[in-house]
């Protein structure tokens, strides 16, 4: 049955109950971790080594968007043996011509048949998975046709060598242009230009059920695939993808930025309808797309080769009949260019890349934040590493809609402020944006109080696409907060917290470029320093004095960076740590202000680790925690070990580390199967070992 409009925006609203954050609450959710154990290193007990778990599935507008925009989330996913399935929302029909173009590589004319060409890039698909799962594209799929929650019929392919690996086809009428505002499509279905949109069946499809979707109903089909799938991590494509300053345009294809949308409401719907212990929770993880092929490249040429190596065999690179399919083995126009536009070459999240979200408060309690089911999880930690420091939750703050990522401060009184954006979706398609938001302890260790909604610098929705970034933030030491965002013509703004309690207007600090969330830190005389990256470098604004106004922005001199930031204050300075560009190695440099200087000094660059993956990094002491080359969490230090200490554990967002005021270090992921995951070291470590935060009962 459809799910109305009204019913759907009233669930969207109406919070979980929740319990205080220092009780007990633990959500088993995913695949048990690996047997092996260990002792812990914050108790006697034996804990199960952390190992990938939990289910995915991935909402994409097109075939090929995963493999151009999530891999190599995708193959590794696959290489771990973790239960994954690919929604495509539309058929990508396009113009109906299989061809390919490009140098040295020109098909003969054809003539356009959108059936034939949408069937050729399902074949692409599935001989990709195939292939990233087995090793041989050939692997043979068994094609179904399911009823979907929205009224219609969607295609079912399952992998049979590997049945936990699925494809499902909802078959909708793509845009058929990146930019153009077409009517016929997830765009104008969503702004109610259209009452409903048509399909496009492949000509191999075993649908053959005639079928259209209003938008409500194409909601309710995404929340009844989460429904049968139950993922412990949801991927999706940007909604907020932001447009082009001076011409205006989309930074990425229309069919992205709805067909994302779309999903936001799907998996809105499914948490509000569907009550946990009928479900586990989960996260969410959104892509960055077409603005790939403008920054500099987040993957080192091996992985970066590979990851075209799939894109090849979905593009039927050989042009080698092995399908049998008269319609062809893959996707020709792919095949001329398999880089795209400069984006086989980088993987970026559009959300959750910011590594603030562990702080401690001054009781020495740790505490720990993620976004589950849309709303903002809190793990606590109390004091100390001993047999008593154990983590208790999550608690989920009344709530929904938060997006993914979350920063943190802490004031001067010792209370914890966490902050985040939150989607918005109206009872009209104009309504849609993103806002800021935060909520503070009402006293140190107590409970956190409401969301406050700072809004948004944004004019409407239509102009920037609600594109702005994670928030961050700093208090002053009468308490005041002051918080940072780009906005959508990538500038750096700021709102600060009157002596009333009341925040002032928006405050434009300037800046042009700017790709990354701006990190914020301290140095030991009191100065703040805000950083944000651009295309070619990373500018700052610095307090020239304790209180007084930022100046800025400084260039920096240094080199490009894969765009996210993490920032610490070290001695006289703030120690920035970014990848370098085509390699994932961790790089990091000091900027300290002198005194009436007229603009800050950089160290030299060091690097650490050597060849790793992608993402921000997280800090504790001297030790790194990242993706390193195989894509699992691991660690290194800085100044040594020479190489990544590798986990075996696939994970979503940014880690987050904080060296507690005892010496120890501690590092937390938040894992594919949507559990909070640590490791607490001593000040030297020479063994990073991971474990469940909060162990199953």
């Amino acid at each position: 049955m459809p799910v109305s409009r009204r019913r759907f925006l009233l669930a969207t609203v109406v919070p979980m109950m929740t319990i205080g954050v220092t009780g007990a609450l633990a959500v088993a959710s995913g695949q048990q971790t690996a047997a092996d154990s260990v002792p812990g290193p914050a108790s006697t007990a034996v804990l199960p080594v952390s190992a990938t778990a939990g289910a995915v599935v991935q909402i994409v507008a097109h075939p090929d968007d995963d493999l151009f925009f999530m891999n190599p989330d995708v193959s590794r996913s696959l290489a771990a043996g973790t239960p994954l399935t690919t929604l495509y929302l539309t058929s990508g029909e396009a113009d109906g011509l299989n061809q390919a173009k490009g140098p040295g590589v020109k098909d003969p004319e054809q003539p356009s048949d959108r059936g034939h060409y949408a069937e050729a890039r399902q074949n692409g698909i599935r001989s990709a998975y195939a292939q990233m799962a087995t090793g041989d594209r050939t692997s043979p799929w068994r094609r179904t046709s399911i009823p979907t929650a929205g009224g219609g019929h969607a295609e079912l392919d399952v992998l049979l060598a590997k049945p936990h690996i699925n494809l499902v086809w909802l078959q909708m009428r793509e845009a058929r242009a990146a930019v153009f505002d077409s009517p016929q499509s997830m765009r104008g279905l969503w702004n109610g230009r259209i009452p409903a949109l048509v399909p496009q069946l492949t000509a191999g499809t075993p649908v053959r059920q005639p079928f259209t979707y209003t938008k409500d109903q194409v909601i309710a089909a995404i929340s009844g695939i989460l429904e049968r799938y139950k993922p412990t991590t949801i991927r999706m494509q940007d909604p907020t993808p932001g447009r082009f300053v001076g011409s205006g345009k989309l930074t990425d294809h229309q069919d992205h930025m709805y067909g994302a949308r779309f999903a936001q409401a799907g998996a809105a719907s499914y948490a509000a309808r569907v009550p946990v212990g009928q479900r586990p929770r989960f996260t969410v993880q959104s892509y960055l797309g077409y603005l790939n092929g403008t920054l500099p490249h987040s993957l080192d040429p091996q992985t970066a080769a590979t990851k075209i190596g799939y894109l090849k065999t979905y593009g039927w690179h050989d042009k080698q009949n092995y399908c049998g399919s008269p319609s062809g083995c893959g996707d020709r126009k792919v095949a001329g260019n398999p880089s795209g536009g400069n984006w086989a070459q980088s993987l970026r999240y559009a959300r959750g890349d910011h590594s603030s979200w562990l702080v401690q408060g001054t009781t020495g309690r740790l505490y720990a934040f993620a976004v589950l089911d849309g709303q903002m999880a809190v793990w606590s930690r109390g004091a100390g590493t001993g047999p008593g420091a154990a983590w208790q939750g999550p608690v989920l703050l009344p709530g929904t809609g938060i997006d993914p990522g979350a920063t943190t401060t802490r004031l001067p009184d010792g209370r914890v402020a966490v902050l985040a954006t939150r989607t918005v979706f109206g009872d009209r398609p104009a309504d849609y944006r993103r806002e800021m938001v935060y909520a503070a302890q009402s006293v140190p260790g107590g409970p956190f109080g409401a969301w406050v909604s700072l809004g948004t610098p944004e004019i409407g929705d239509g102009p920037g696409t609600s594109s702005i970034s994670a928030p961050s933030a700093v208090s002053d030491p009468d308490g005041r907060l002051t918080v940072y965002l780009r906005d959508s013509k990538r500038t750096l703004l700021a709102r600060t917290q009157e002596p009333s309690g009341v925040f002032g207007g928006w405050q434009h600090l300037g800046g042009a470029d700017l790709q990354s969330d701006p990190v914020v830190a301290t140095d030991s005389a009191g100065r703040r320093h805000v950083y944000a990256a651009t295309t070619h470098s990373v500018v700052a604004w610095i307090q020239p004095a304790p209180g007084a106004p930022l100046a800025g922005p400084f260039p920096t001199g240094l080199p490009a960076t894969t765009v996210p930031l993490t920032a610490a204050p070290e001695g006289a300075g703030v120690r920035l740590y970014f990848r370098r560009p085509d390699s994932g190695v961790v790089r990091t440099a000091v900027v300290t202000a002198a005194a009436g200087a007229a603009k800050p000094s950089v160290s030299s660059v060091t690097e650490a680790g050597g060849r790793a993956g992608y993402g921000a990094v997280g800090v504790a002491g001297r030790l790194i925690a990242g993706r390193a080359d195989s894509g699992t969490v691991s660690t290194t230090g800085l100044g040594g070990p020479p190489a990544w200490t590798e986990s075996g554990m696939l994970y979503a967002g940014a880690p987050a580390g904080i060296q507690e005021s005892g010496g120890a270090l501690t590092t937390a992921v938040l894992g594919l199967d949507a559990e909070l995951h640590v490791a607490t070291s001593l000040a030297t470590p020479t063994r990073i070992t991971w474990h469940r935060a909060v162990p199953r009962a």
